[in-house]
């Protein structure tokens, strides 16, 4: 059996691993000649400014005064450039917002996750394409940029990581910074005569990264005072930084200068999703070569803003993010960036037309140089008779519009030049695109036969050695024919031939040959599925239908509430409801009824918000009290019951309720000193460091009696959790635990009501290392519905609060007892050690089940492993390369906006987090487990040697 799970592990690990195979591998490519617009540019140098998590509302709209809090931009909106809205694409983060911006390609999910501040695939970009860049600002997106340029003239001034502190008393000495280091490094480059010439030459970049916005929406969301003075500091900063350059070359115009985002935020202050405060974006240019303010009567948006924000007489000219790279490139005159996939927004240029049209020649075949690269890949490594080359553009078309394209621009004809490069780009991008997907269906019909054999593996080992179903298996030991071996060694040797002479990567032949001992292992088990169709035939068939109906109705709403987080409360208003439609109500009235009251009370939580609610430590404070209390009341019992509760243990549970009281007085106390701007307390991050660091070792010290053991697991949780809540979030491992305590009770009334066993009391059983496996009893029907009660309580603990939701946006209210300075990856750890708190209550309550119920874990485990599987499989084939963590879960309040993006709501309907989730679980069950079964049966004493105990 061990060889079984470790086995199962490597082949879930392959099909976790598959997805991003086949759907998230990088799709840059190599080998492209750089394009340029062989016309002289307007421009000598661009200034780039980026915001960083501005909102376009909260730029564009007017104060309840009806003053603009970013009166510079205003006025060039109205006297001086061109403006518009540049539309991001999910995951809206700060380094694929940056990638898009500067390289003018969507970073895929693959790189992202590779690296936070250098480049995890090599591209190109408008810094390198340039003579010279120089910027300035945070220390995690400077570097990407500067580690991927080809040379050295590509240069950075970062701040050190520290000031990043979302507890300090001002976060716009972010920005301050970056204009007082701009204005030095001109003032020095006056003195500097190698420098100077540097700065005076043609085709360089400045770019001024600011970041103090973002940092004040994250600590004090964007309806804050802070965050709206933030834009005043950066308008006003911003005037300087113009009025300085236009000073110090003589005001030449030859500058152009652009003002954006990488991306918005919401108003609880996060980003990361396609809500449209976060995909919505400002973008404001002029300068050299933009176009001045048009006026206009009238404009035909789908949106109300220019009336909100009063610019409906100013020509808006909206932009996909990507889009701003080539304009860049142009207005200064150099190469498009090899990797762009961005559509030059030609009606913000103030130039000739035929500069226009040369601009988007260039650009066109830029775009058409990567798909003729990626072709050309693909026809290499298939065999011809295989090929399906993308029909919309063959060569021929290629060559026929190219030379309609040249013809119309030496008859002047520029209007349909831009036109036609138009049509050519997007047939580019589509054959870009359908060569990079060009073996997804070999491979997912791969893992998908993969899966499906798994899955029938799966099930019959559990028919075959944990159940009573099959009684007429012959116990004879057969010869085994070698027909069946002989042919599946035949199949590998030719499927391996045929990836080898395709030069295919390794991971082709892993994913083409691992179906194939799989269902070796399936066939061989041809008896038992013979013996399994006769037993199923003879079992009346509107049971059979009946629990076929009831378990496909169990997947589906499963798998429904990944997408509608209400569906877990109809679950657990189902639950409620299932006492009463059985015998239990007789047999046990009380527990029934407890059953009823807390699923209906953690049924509650899903309706909850997922994110935007606002910080109530007074909940946070409630829940602490609840904890007490309820301790209280388990103390005093256990002090009563004198054989069982020794001083050592009495001395154990005090701590852990002086524990609680400490994580009650840290978040106070932390909340009360960020309101006031004086950071976090250094008393109170030891608090909490050390709070975590004992949470896990305090439950060992206590008695290895179940319902004492559980609880002292679920006091030391508990402390954690609150120190990691903001909200009504702190409640919800006290109702679970809650709900996971009657489980227990309510499991034990079940198995004595069939029989299977006499009830033991709670009292008297004791968790155990060494237990006697004789004691162990073959799986009944009954056991499914125990397997799906543990995947649904495993669901809804992922789920009931929506606290993944945070892991995407970094909800850093949550982590502020532990750190106020900005690190991703501490305060990711952070937030996934904050989800896994329930995770690990469910599968410590589910040992005590598997304990009372005298059923083997790995035999339940089986279930468990089927049912989640086929949840994956469904997620499967409903996975798209777009979308965003955030999506999970928050489907139906997005389909309310009538702003969202259709696109974005597909990618929502199938998202990669899905697969990943139901994946990941199905892994971590393994580890989880081991980590429940520490809990549960390890005993430390606080002196002396370790006492082990026995039933």
């Amino acid at each position: 059996m061990l060889l079984f799970f470790t086995l199962g592990l490597l082949i879930h690990f392959v099909f976790f691993a598959s997805i991003f195979d086949i759907y998230f591998t990088s799709p840059l490519v190599h080998g492209m000649t750089p394009q340029f617009t062989p016309l002289p540019p307007p421009a000598r140098r661009l200034v780039l400014f980026v915001a960083d998590g501005l909102r376009a509302d909260a730029l564009y709209e007017l104060d309840e005064n009806g003053n603009s809090r970013a009166p510079f931009i205003r006025n060039i909106i109205m006297h001086e450039g061109s403006w518009g809205i540049s539309h991001t694409r999910v995951p809206t983060e700060s380094r694929p917002g940056h990638v898009a911006l500067i390289a003018g390609f969507y970073e895929d999910v693959s790189a992202v996750a590779k690296g936070w501040k250098e480049n995890p695939v090599e591209f190109d970009s408008l810094f390198n394409e340039s003579k010279y860049t120089w910027s300035w600002g945070s220390p995690d997106i400077l570097p990407m940029f500067a580690k991927g340029a080809s040379g050295d003239h590509v240069y950075t001034y970062s701040y050190d990581a520290k000031r990043e502190d979302f507890g300090a008393q001002d976060a716009t000495k972010l920005d301050t910074w970056v204009f007082d280091n701009v204005k030095d490094f001109f003032h020095h480059a006056r003195n500097n005569q190698s420098l100077f010439s540097k700065i005076n030459e043609e085709k360089i970049v400045f770019f001024l990264h600011l970041l103090g916005i973002d940092t004040n929406g994250h600590a004090h969301r964007p309806s804050s005072r802070d965050y709206k003075h933030n834009i005043k500091k950066v308008d006003d900063g911003v005037k300087e930084i113009v009025s300085m350059f236009n000073h110090f070359y003589g005001n030449d115009g030859k500058t152009t200068f652009i003002f954006t985002s990488d991306h918005g935020m919401t108003d609880w202050g996060s980003h990361g999703a396609g809500h449209p405060s976060e995909t919505l974006t400002p973008l404001v240019t002029w300068g050299a070569g933009i176009k001045y303010p048009q006026r206009v009567s009238a404009q035909q948006f789908d949106d109300a803003f220019l009336k909100e924000w009063r610019l409906e007489n100013w020509k808006r000219l909206d932009v996909n993010q990507a889009d701003i790279a080539p304009l860049m490139t142009s207005l200064i005159g150099v190469p498009f960036p090899l990797n762009s996939v961005g559509i030059l927004p030609v009606d913000y240029l103030n130039n000739t037309d035929l500069f226009k049209a040369e601009s988007m020649f260039t650009n066109a075949v830029q775009i058409l140089e990567q798909f003729k690269v990626k072709m050309t890949q693909k026809k290499e490594v298939t065999l011809p008779f295989l090929f399906t080359p993308f029909k919309l553009l063959s060569d021929s078309k290629q060559f026929n519009i190219l030379r309609k394209a040249r013809s119309y621009i030496k008859h002047r004809k520029f209007d349909e030049v831009v036109s036609l490069c138009k049509e050519l780009i997007h047939l580019a991008l589509k054959g870009l695109s359908y060569y990079h997907t060009y073996d997804r269906f070999f491979l997912g019909v791969n893992v998908v036969i993969g899966f499906v054999g798994w899955i029938s593996y799966a099930s019959l080992l559990i028919i075959k050695s944990h159940s009573n179903l099959i009684k007429g298996v012959s116990k004879e030991v057969k010869k085994p024919s070698h027909l069946l071996p002989c042919s599946f060694v035949a199949i590998g040797i030719l499927v391996a031939f045929f990836l080898l002479i395709q030069a295919c990567p390794w991971t082709y032949y892993v994913y083409g040959l691992l179906p194939l001992p799989i269902w070796y292992a399936v066939l061989r088990e041809f008896q038992v599925i013979q013996d399994l169709v006769v037993s199923v035939l003879t079992y009346p068939l509107s049971h059979f239908v009946g629990y076929l109906l009831a378990f496909t109705l169990g997947i589906e709403v499963l798998v429904l509430s990944f997408f509608y987080r209400y569906m877990l409360t109809a679950g657990l208003t189902a639950f409620a409801a299932w006492p009463f439609l059985t015998r239990l109500w007789t047999r046990a009235k009380m527990t029934s009824l407890s059953w009823t009251f807390f699923s209906l009370l953690l049924a509650v939580f899903p309706l909850m918000p997922v994110v935007g609610r606002k910080p109530d430590i007074s909940l946070v404070m409630g829940a602490g009290l609840l904890v007490l209390l309820l301790s209280l009341c388990v103390v005093t019992s256990l002090m009563k019951r004198k054989d069982s509760f020794i001083k050592e243990e009495l001395l154990v549970h005090l701590l852990q309720v002086l524990s609680t009281v400490l994580s009650m007085y840290v978040v106070y106390s932390t909340q009360s000193s960020l309101l006031r701007k004086q950071g976090l307390p250094l008393m109170n991050q030891i608090i909490s460091w050390a709070t975590l660091a004992s949470s896990l070792v305090v439950p060992l010290l206590s008695s290895p009696v179940l319902f004492q053991r559980l609880f002292s697991i679920l006091l030391s949780l508990m402390s954690t959790y609150l120190l990691l809540s903001t909200g009504y979030e702190a409640l919800f491992p006290l109702v679970l635990s809650c709900l996971m305590f009657v489980w227990i009770n309510i499991e034990q009334e079940t198995l004595q009501q069939s029989g299977v066993c006499c009830k033991q009391k709670l009292t008297s059983i004791q968790f155990s290392y060494n237990t006697d496996i004789t004691q162990f009893r073959q799986l009944y029907l009954d056991d499914i519905r125990r397997a799906f009660f543990l995947v649904f309580f495993l669901v809804t603990a992922f789920f009931g609060t929506g606290n993944i939701a945070s892991i995407n946006s970094f909800d850093l209210a949550s982590v502020y007892c532990f750190l106020t300075v900005f690190s991703p990856f501490m305060m990711g750890a952070l937030m996934m050690w904050k989800i896994l708190i329930p995770f690990v209550l469910v599968m410590c309550a589910f040992e005590a089940v598997q304990l009372t119920t005298q059923l083997s874990s790995k035999s339940l485990f089986l279930i468990v492993l089927v049912i989640s599987d086929i949840m994956a499989l469904h997620f499967f084939f409903l996975v798209k390369d777009y979308g965003s963590w955030l999506d999970i879960g928050t489907r139906l309040w997005m389909l309310s906006d009538p702003g969202l993006d259709l696109n974005l709501l597909h990618a929502i309907r199938a998202c990669i987090s899905h697969y990943v989730i139901v994946m990941s679980m199905t892994i971590f069950l393994v580890f989880l487990n081991g980590l429940a079964q520490l809990l549960t049966t390890k005993k430390l004493r606080l002196c002396g040697k370790p006492k082990s105990h026995f039933m």
